[in-house]
């Protein structure tokens, strides 16, 4: 296959590429996201129901990995709060805002659409079928930290994606057009049977009010054990998707384009789609249904720094990490101590942010 720089230039996009992109331009983007999302985790520790200074919290820290930090002059609640809710909340926020992220920028590549997001072949209304039978129907039970909702909206978000792969096959083969007709088709019938199942079998107060909540986002990280599931999971499908960068860019000349420059498209197809399902089921077994950060974040960054899917992959799941971190604070300190669902703060943090770039963009309506 020619090389990306080749398949740019067949496409007429090098000359369009950004400063940003050159490798001086490149460390100082990986640097400046890092430390956006290191001051996202500081206050995603800091901020909540009771606040918590930096100093204590790096004594707590440096004391809890054995490091000298002086005397001992913090709470014991504090010490409960920061190690056992807070930290493992937000870390828990961080991984699913980059696998979101990460997997919006796959689904966008895959079919060369800036309104594609990591739902659009069936995710979310698998995740949320399966969700709301686990609330309504299903007995309480853990495994590895996670309850009965986390793991069926696990298995029902692949299980979705599968289905739409098998409906989108035709003849051994399945085409862009026909997976994303398909993903719409099993969205739709998907998301009108999780509304019977609330009409027929209708549950308490309390548990409507859970349903409806988690469908619009929220961390819930209980047990650390979910990190070092889900944690795992979602680095190593990045590091994967990084290794499609070359497909992807390829995949901006279209179908007929990527397959004259080599590339196998059936066998990339489903290796973007099983890495995209798994990156999505893995965010949404921690944090719900979190609209809007998957399609936006990966198409800010491609309207600031260019196309080029191996920078736009690891700086897209850099920077989801940080927004969702980010709207979490919020969720959680708006009224606190109560909260509110996650996904309202994604789209009031990045919606303003998305229309800005793309109304300053001269070419926001054209896919590069």
């Amino acid at each position: 296959m020619r090389s990306v720089r080749n398949t740019l230039a067949l496409s007429g996009d090098e000359q369009t590429l950004p400063s940003a992109l050159s490798p001086g331009g490149s460390a100082a983007l990986y640097l400046g996201l890092s430390a956006l999302l290191a001051l996202a985790l500081l206050l995603g520790v800091m901020q909540g129901a009771v606040s918590l200074p930096a100093g204590t919290i790096l004594k707590i820290l440096g004391h809890s990995v054995g490091l000298p930090v002086g005397s001992v002059t913090w709470e014991g609640s504090d010490e409960t709060i920061l190690l056992q809710l807070r930290l493992p909340r937000v870390l828990g926020g961080a991984i699913a805002g980059a696998a979101l992220a990460a997997a919006g920028v796959l689904f966008q590549g895959l079919l060369r659409n800036p309104l594609a997001d990591p739902y659009v072949i069936g995710t979310s209304a698998g995740a949320g079928f399966a969700a709301t039978v686990a609330m309504l129907l299903l007995p309480p039970a853990s495994l590895l930290g996670f309850g009965t909702v986390a793991l069926s909206a696990f298995v029902g978000a692949l299980l979705a994606v599968l289905l739409v792969y098998r409906l989108a096959r035709v003849s051994g083969r399945s085409s862009v057009v026909t997976l994303l007709l398909a993903g719409v088709v099993v969205n739709t019938v998907l998301g009108y049977l999780g509304t019977l199942t609330i009409l027929l079998f209708e549950g308490s107060e309390f548990q409507l009010r859970r349903v409806f909540t988690w469908l619009m986002g929220g961390i819930a990280v209980h047990d650390v054990r979910q990190l070092f599931v889900v944690g795992p999971i979602i680095v190593c499908a990045i590091v994967a998707a990084c290794g499609l960068s070359n497909s992807l860019n390829a995949l901006t000349l279209g179908e007929e384009g990527a397959v004259a420059v080599g590339v196998d498209l059936d066998r990339e197809a489903r290796r973007i789609v099983g890495l995209g399902a798994l990156l999505t089921g893995a965010a949404v077994s921690v944090g719900g249904l979190i609209g809007f950060l998957g399609l936006a974040v990966p198409h800010i960054l491609r309207l600031a720094i260019g196309p080029d899917h191996r920078r736009l992959l690891p700086a897209s799941a850099l920077a989801g990490a940080a927004l969702l971190v980010f709207a979490d604070v919020a969720a959680r300190t708006v009224i606190a101590p109560a909260e509110l669902p996650v996904g309202i703060f994604t789209a009031l943090l990045g919606g303003p942010v998305f229309l800005f770039l793309l109304r300053r963009d001269e070419r926001g309506q054209a896919w590069r």
